[in-house]
């Protein structure tokens, strides 16, 4: 098994998940080691999972899952993006949010930004030499650890950013989970 290549891949694949634990970091009012070993731990179950189930659906659902999995992360973390923002309105005067992220937005981050990784699952033996199921147990395992590292950090990380923005972290943040949904979109569609 590639190691490089499948730390690289982890990597790559957490970036999305990275960038928006950054800006719920910036927008939480009060981050809670709590909070931010959840948010990771979910982001980095998420991301092991999906490349695990895209294995198990293997190349007879690879196509299907290439058409969609750019529309579902654009409108989901558009949609999250869009709530945000329109908080952010309601309430000028708080930059921040005063309370954890609720569990259903949370699920629906990690599934946004884990979707690419179901269509990496069914390239991922041939990408790192995983062709046995302990191989890929154990690659899944790496992307989800590398995910829930990065994703930790980053909520500490956002939080110091969001902390300078005050009011306008919230604004920031929404603005960045739209800027992610509209990345992967554009990257599926014209450079896939």
């Amino acid at each position: 098994m590639d190691g490089f290549a499948l730390v690289s891949i982890a990597v790559g694949l957490s970036m999305d998940a990275f960038a928006v634990s950054l800006a719920n970091g910036a927008v939480t009012c009060r981050v809670r080691p709590a909070f931010a070993l959840k948010l990771a731990a979910v982001f980095g179950g998420f991301q092991a999972a999906m490349p695990m189930l895209g294995w198990l659906i293997g190349k007879a659902g690879a196509g299907f899952i290439n058409a969609v999995d750019h529309w579902v992360a654009l409108i989901l973390l558009s949609f999250i993006g869009v709530q945000m923002l329109l908080e952010a309105r309601k309430a000028p005067d708080c930059g921040c949010l005063q309370e954890d992220l609720p569990l259903k937005t949370l699920l629906t981050l990690a599934v946004a930004t884990s979707i690419d990784a179901l269509a990496t699952g069914i390239i991922l033996p041939n990408a790192v030499g995983a062709a046995s199921l302990q191989q890929m147990l154990l690659s899944v395992g790496i992307i989800g650890a590398v995910t829930f590292v990065l994703c930790l950090g980053g909520v500490f990380l956002g939080k110091k950013c969001g902390d300078l923005l005050r009011a306008k972290a919230q604004i920031v943040g929404g603005l960045v989970l739209i800027a992610i949904g509209v990345k992967i979109f554009i990257e599926h569609m014209w450079f896939s």
